[in-house]
């Protein structure tokens, strides 16, 4: 499992985790995320994410 980074706020995309609240499961790879999913923190495009580690 790998972790995404927002480069504009710093939020940060747990692919162990999810994100429920948007209707993403735990588990889920980013390649996964819908295309059009946002940032919940600054709403930027998931294009505006990198891969880090934690």
């Amino acid at each position: 499992m790998k972790t995404w980074m927002c480069v504009v706020c710093g939020f940060v995309y747990d692919e162990a985790q999810g994100r429920p609240e948007d209707g993403i499961s735990p588990g889920t790879p980013w390649t996964q995320v819908p295309a059009d999913w946002k940032c919940p923190e600054c709403n930027v495009a998931k294009n505006q994410f990198q891969m880090v580690e934690i």
